[in-house]
């Protein structure tokens, strides 16, 4: 009888929405196939409990003044980006255990650590993310915005080169470059289809990284609109004012979603397409990125929401954008859309396609047996 076939799943373990798409697919995944999983950060934390999880190194953005830093984030992770190009000790640990795992495909979410080993090894890989938009599609970008996207994208491409097949997550439509590349809608888990949508009073607010992106100006407007506020991102805890930090957890952060009567925010495809689910307008604060500017600008035309910058939201600001919700909650209902299903069966074709032409060249050529390649 014939073993299973084997994936190897690699999650960036930087913010929620890698850790959030995997919980969509990885449930299937497992049932049918033998699945283990590599992440950091807290894509292993929100993983682990649940999943076969090995911890890997994660990149990570650094910011100054609450807004990302595009030199601190170079300086902070020059060591672990040599680490991947010279294939040093952590890379060399996940080829050591993929030989032993011995999966016949990759999947991996913008996670560089799996990327590299799985190249390296000659293992088939599928690029399955958002941030491929920047890469693989054709977005008409201004000279400047091209310019500014320059570093993101160039590293981007160094860490993941050209893997096999590229599934891109995104809200909003997208040309791709290439056949081989297909774009689907965010993924729901099913937590998130068995939560009925209700209109409570509070504000959600979610910061990818509050700790430092809670400014005390930012933390003074919040408590100034008028309305519960219950802030997700940050290590805080309790209460003070109108504002309820919430530690991470899944389920109730859906839940507080679900029930909000608004949602502030940086501009993160997840967490929009789970905003589109329950119908709840957006007041999005983009990271100073091109890919999140994008994301912003999407969310504007299409009618969803608005868009503000950090240093601009005040309580004002808020309260004025509230005036409007619910033309946004109205233009929200004809843009929910869900890629879980379209993605595995993406995914469950790609796997079978490139597990197939691997095992093929296994038996022409012991390429599981082949020693590691050498660094670029």
């Amino acid at each position: 009888m014939s073993r299973p076939v084997r994936i190897a799943y690699g999650v960036h373990g930087y913010s929620r929405g890698h850790a959030a798409r995997a919980l969509a697919v990885l449930p299937e995944l497992v049932r049918r196939y033998d699945v283990k999983v590599y992440a950091g950060g807290d894509a292993y934390t929100a993983l682990s409990s649940e999943f076969d999880v090995e911890r890997i190194p994660t990149m990570r953005y650094e910011y100054h003044r609450g807004r990302r830093s595009t030199l601190r984030t170079l300086w902070r992770n020059l060591p672990l980006f040599f680490e991947l190009v010279q294939h040093g000790p952590s890379v060399r640990q996940l080829c050591r255990s993929l030989r032993a795992f011995a999966p016949d495909v990759c999947i991996s979410d913008a996670e560089a650590w799996t990327h590299a080993a799985a190249r390296s090894l000659g293992i088939p890989r599928i690029g399955f993310d958002h941030f491929g938009m920047m890469v693989h599609c054709k977005l008409g970008l201004s000279p400047r915005d091209w310019l500014r996207s320059l570093v993101d994208r160039g590293v981007y491409t160094l860490l993941t080169r050209r893997p096999e097949r590229v599934l891109v997550s995104s809200f909003y439509q997208l040309e791709t470059k290439s056949m081989a590349i297909e774009i689907i809608p965010p993924l729901l888990r099913d937590e998130v289809h068995q939560i009925e949508a209700s209109s409570g009073e509070h504000l959600l607010v979610y910061l990818n990284q509050g700790n430092v992106q809670l400014t005390p100006r930012l933390l003074r407007a919040l408590g100034k609109v008028g309305a519960p506020v219950k802030l997700y991102g940050t290590e805080r805890s309790g209460s003070a004012g109108a504002i309820s930090y919430q530690q991470p957890s899944s389920k109730r952060f859906l839940e507080d979603l679900a029930s909000c009567r608004a949602v502030v925010s940086t501009a993160g495809n997840q967490l929009v397409g789970e905003a589109l689910r329950f119908a709840k307008p957006l007041l999005v604060m983009p990271e100073s990125t091109v890919e999140q500017g994008l994301n912003a600008r999407a969310i504007e035309k299409l009618g969803i929401g608005e868009v503000v910058e950090f240093q601009q939201l005040s309580a004002a600001r808020i309260r004025s954008f509230l005036e409007r919700a619910d033309a946004c909650a109205a233009c929200a209902r004809g843009h929910s859309a869900d890629g879980r299903q379209l993605a595995l069966m993406r995914l469950n074709q790609w796997v079978h396609e490139l597990g197939r032409e691997a095992n093929e060249r296994v038996l022409a050529r012991g390429v599981r047996g082949a020693p590691i390649k050498q660094p670029l």
